[in-house]
């Protein structure tokens, strides 16, 4: 008896398992509720791997340039260190922030009225590499020897970190719907083999009137099976519409607000059900092939 065969209607088959009871809704609740939380997971699995991506392509081809001057040398160091950054091989462009930009930049700690034109606040040059980019080691000997208060951060030190954190979540998510089936696995099997226990004296029964073990064990995988698919289906909708109903963040969101399904993303929430009743199936005839052969 394979999967699909498993979905087709048989009412004679179906009287051998109870229609309601304990097992019914213990298996519809369970796997309802492992989908809904598989569509949170793969939520925010996707999630991870989309910011790890954002933050590799915004930073991997961008590097920033700190000089700490005197007041009087600023101006000068700042052109002299804007002139080699033009004439360096693999800078595609490079400028200097305004103390508009700088005051942006330092107004989440310091507050909206911090004077950075009258404060020792570094200058900050902000660098754009090309594809091929350049060679820091080369630029930071060059940048010692013509400007000494230039001090170059290509971004590495906490970029890394961050993608691998990043990568790292989105496996912990993969991991979690691995666990989510296996749970589902569990419960449907518990589930079946209380169900055939509690039934053991009608298969006694059906056993004696000529019904072969295969066709008693496809009764219970079938019931098994569409109360796993029903219950998945109901909870994969409510996952996805509590999904698309989390605010978004628009273009300043951050990782919490980016909880969402984007594009062919979404075709990925409608094969959990196919795949709960697929688990449904493998555990139930599983669990009666055991527990029949403990009743013979």
């Amino acid at each position: 008896m394979n999967a699909l065969s498993a979905l087709r209607p048989d009412p004679g088959a179906d009287r051998v398992v109870p229609p309601s009871g304990f097992t019914a809704r213990l298996v519809v609740f369970t796997a309802a509720a492992m989908a809904f939380l598989a569509v949170f997971t793969l939520a925010l699995a996707l999630a991870a791997g989309r910011l790890a991506e954002e933050w590799d392509s915004a930073l991997a081809r961008s590097a920033t340039l700190r000089i700490s001057a005197p007041e009087e040398q600023m101006p000068e160091q700042t052109r002299t260190a804007l002139t080699l950054l033009q004439q360096t091989p693999g800078v595609e462009s490079a400028r200097a922030l305004r103390d508009e930009e700088q005051r942006a930049l330092l107004e989440p700690w310091f507050g909206p009225d911090l004077p950075v034109a009258d404060l020792p606040v570094p200058r900050l040059i902000e660098i754009e590499e090309t594809r091929d980019g350049f060679d820091p080691d080369g630029l930071r000997l060059r940048l010692q020897a013509e400007v000494p208060g230039a001090v170059l951060d290509t971004h590495d030190r906490w970029r890394r970190p961050l993608i691998e954190a990043a990568g790292r979540l989105r496996l912990l998510g993969w991991v979690a719907i691995a666990l989510i089936g296996a749970v589902t696995a569990a419960m449907v099997t518990l589930a079946a083999r209380a169900a055939l226990a509690a039934n053991a004296q009608v298969i006694a029964v059906l056993r004696l009137v000529g019904a072969t073990d295969a066709y008693i064990a496809g009764a219970f995988v079938r019931r098994f099976t569409l109360r796993t698919l029903t219950g998945a289906a109901v909870g994969t909708g409510l996952g996805a519409l509590a999904v698309a109903l989390l605010p978004s963040g628009g273009e300043a969101g951050g990782f919490l607000t980016d909880l969402r399904f984007a594009g062919w993303h979404w075709v990925l929430p409608v094969l959990f059900p196919p795949l709960a009743a697929l688990v449904a199936w493998a555990a139930t005839r599983s669990a009666a092939r055991r527990v029949l052969s403990g009743l013979s």
